[in-house]
């Protein structure tokens, strides 16, 4: 096993939690906020189709599918705060989304040279993620970040707890 090969399956291991958290959930439960100032799923998820296009796009230009345009924007810290459901997608759309975005991606990591994905990173990237391998590390573990929030939410709407 090499590391794209570890990389590969800590994203589709992680790809399962996130799935497993969304798989019940409807449009209108996307939206509700689990505590007063954090962010509903619905923009979460539109944030995160967002950053995985763009992270990947930057160590790997051209790899990444044009996401729906103004989508990027509508999901920004800007809109953060919206609650109008005509603002943001279905579930559907945003599933769908994600599994193009994610298919891009691993296509990506199969084509990188390996002997790069230890090389830096991009600065703006490197004091955080300091080398191309964080990217790819970054792209699949970034719904785990915010799944807390998930998993409160489920339970706010009444489901009971997965893990």
């Amino acid at each position: 096993m090499n590391s794209k090969d570890v990389i590969r399956r800590s994203i589709e291991n992680n790809d399962k939690i996130a799935a497993a958290y969304l798989g019940d959930l409807t449009d209108e439960e996307l939206l509700v906020r689990p505590v007063p100032g954090s962010n509903h799923i619905a923009w979460q998820l539109g944030h995160l189709i967002a950053a995985e296009n763009m992270l990947i796009g930057t160590i790997a230009p051209g790899s990444m599918p044009k996401l729906p345009d103004g989508f990027a924007e509508k999901h920004s810290k800007e809109t953060a705060a919206i609650d109008d459901p005509k603002a943001f997608c279905t579930k559907d759309e945003y599933l769908k989304l994600m599994k193009e975005q994610r298919a891009a991606t691993l296509a990506a990591l199969d084509k990188f040279p390996e002997a790069d994905l230890e090389k830096p990173g991009p600065e703006k990237f490197r004091s955080f993620f300091p080398q191309n391998i964080d990217l790819f590390l970054l792209a699949g573990s970034h719904p785990l970040m915010h799944s807390g929030q998930w998993a409160v939410t489920r339970r706010k709407v009444g489901r009971k707890p997965l893990f």
